[in-house]
């Protein structure tokens, strides 16, 4: 078992950088509030104060290199799942399906429930360590900035949850993810759009697609409504979402 050291912070500009500067050994930050979170690229994340769950996670992967390093989005996409799965009980039979949206977004139907951003620290062709950054929506029900499908928990449920329990909720389903010599297939099986024919664009030109799976260094597969594959590397291909232009 990981035994994962807590901090908790009032305030801070970013939880990953708070812990890239400040962690040490396996340790977790929580914030009840972030100045600048940061999503993948140039994405920012609204969050209300106290409201949702704003952690980084800081590991020292033993036996993953720089070539197999999509382990990591994985294993954190499929713990988060599994953590709202266990967290909506008994609802989810009356909910849209919890997914991952390659390739570590967090979806409930098409809304966007959690987001993810992992930075890995090389040493050579090895990880050094890998701090995962997580903006979990537990129990905001107002969302004020231009993000087009945010979702929170407590709107899909109606009732409030306790953050301390979900974190440490979460922090069991990584461990257990960790030694699931199964997570590419569990990965795979919660992939968004995996069945059906969606609308995506690559190079300015919109099509429709399939989600077959991905490769082992984390390029998506999709097959167009043709029964051609093609792969996709991040940025590359974009999901498009209802009510986008």
């Amino acid at each position: 078992m990981i035994d994962f050291k807590i901090v908790h912070v009032d305030e801070t500009d970013s939880t990953n950088r708070w812990l890239k500067e400040n962690g040490e050994g396996e340790m977790v930050v929580v914030a009840d509030f972030q100045t600048a979170g940061k999503g993948c690229g140039t994405n920012t994340w609204e969050s209300e104060r106290g409201k949702n769950l704003l952690l980084s996670v800081l590991i020292h992967p033993q036996k993953v290199t720089a070539r197999t390093q999509f382990i990591i989005t994985q294993i954190v996409s499929v713990a988060l799942c599994n953590t709202l799965q266990q967290v909506m009980e008994p609802l989810t039979a009356t909910l849209p399906p919890i997914s991952i949206k390659w390739p570590n977004d967090i979806y409930v139907g098409d809304k966007k429930i959690c987001g993810v951003l992992i930075e890995n620290r090389l040493e050579g062709h090895r990880i050094k360590d890998c701090v995962i950054g997580i903006g979990l929506d537990v129990n905001q029900t107002e969302f004020k900035s231009d993000a087009p499908n945010p979702v929170s928990i407590k709107q899909l449920t109606g009732r409030d949850t306790d953050r301390d329990e979900l974190l440490h909720l979460f922090l069991n389903q990584l461990q257990l993810a960790v030694e699931n010599k199964g997570i590419h297939q569990d990965y795979k099986n919660r992939l968004y759009r995996r069945k059906g024919l969606y609308p995506f664009e690559a190079n300015g030109t919109r099509f429709m697609a399939t989600v077959v799976g991905t490769t082992d260094d984390g390029r998506l597969m999709l097959q167009n409504d043709e029964g051609i594959a093609h792969l996709y590397r991040f940025k590359e291909i974009t999901f498009i979402i209802h009510g986008d232009a």
